[in-house]
């Protein structure tokens, strides 16, 4: 099941006769609280969705709490009213700031913006749910809602941001980004936007792919990749003697320190790598 699989059961009033919960509603129980899974007759009005054992409503929904109505969806071709710009930021890491891209969120007028530092390759996004999920709320109560971006490479590349524009699409929901190469407002179901998508994507790739052949150009060439090596000769003498005795490479590790460069004072993290690369060399000579 998708995360906007729940959207897209709610576009159907309940078809249970007892039950009757209107599009745009979750379904609920017999005692008028809101169910922890959408009913069969509902779900399986999607076909992709038809032989599912069960749908889960999504903690979005409160199941549990007591149902009410929900707004209903706007009807085909009534003009929205009023319009609200939905922020998002992310970081990949702790160490990157958001003030780049929270600065240029509000010079352009977003008021309500979610943020996070998580990485691209993360399975969920919880502050990226939360601005879709609110950003279909608003949509469903008849206001025209756009998720405003600073620069596409925050949503993700490729397959991860044709997902997310098809997501996007179901809900009716524009897409604006403020930078980069996708700059400007797009329409996710449009054929401009699938292909500069599917171009970000390939961009990364050739870019990952032109990494790791300079680094096989120069290991062929006997230059070392990566930071300044931090071993010595006389550090794997000891790491050898330690293992011999049984230790294992935690251990190994915490009783040797470097004893030069930035990382002066501290214990090696390549007890692994040294300890390899002795072993292959004295079983090739």
């Amino acid at each position: 099941m998708s995360d906007d699989d729940f959207s897209r059961v709610e576009a159907f009033d309940c078809p249970m006769s007892f039950c009757g919960a209107p599009a745009g509603s979750p379904c609920r129980t017999g005692k008028g609280k809101v169910a922890v899974q959408y009913h069969t007759a509902r779900f399986r009005l999607l076909p992709h969705l038809a032989k599912t054992l069960n749908v889960p409503t999504p903690p979005v929904r409160k199941p549990g709490s007591v149902w009410i109505e929900l707004p209903r969806p706007v009807d085909a071709g009534t003009e929205p009213t009023g319009h609200v710009r939905i922020g998002y930021a992310r970081a990949s890491t702790v160490r990157q700031s958001l003030d780049t891209q929270l600065d240029s969120l509000k010079t352009a007028g977003v008021t309500r913006i979610f943020s996070e530092k998580i990485s691209t390759r993360a399975t969920r996004r919880p502050e990226l749910e939360r601005a879709a999920a609110l950003a279909r709320e608003l949509r469903a109560s008849g206001v025209a809602v756009t998720l405003v971006v600073h620069e596409h490479k925050r949503l993700g590349r490729g397959i991860e941001l044709a997902a997310l524009a098809e997501q996007l699409k179901a809900g009716d929901i524009g897409l604006e980004f403020l930078t980069g190469e996708l700059q400007g407002t797009h329409d996710p179901s449009g054929i401009v936007f699938t292909v500069l998508a599917a171009l970000s994507g390939m961009e990364r790739e050739y870019i990952r792919d032109r990494t790791l052949e300079g680094h096989e150009s120069a290991r062929t060439r006997g230059k070392t990749i990566g930071g300044a090596t931090v071993t010595d000769d006389a550090m794997l003498s000891m790491a050898l003697h330690l293992r011999e005795q049984g230790m294992s490479l935690r251990d190994i590790a915490v009783r040797l320190v470097i004893t030069k460069g930035k990382k002066k004072g501290q214990h090696p993290a390549t007890i692994l790598r040294m300890l390899r690369e002795h072993d292959e060399q004295t079983a090739t000579s």
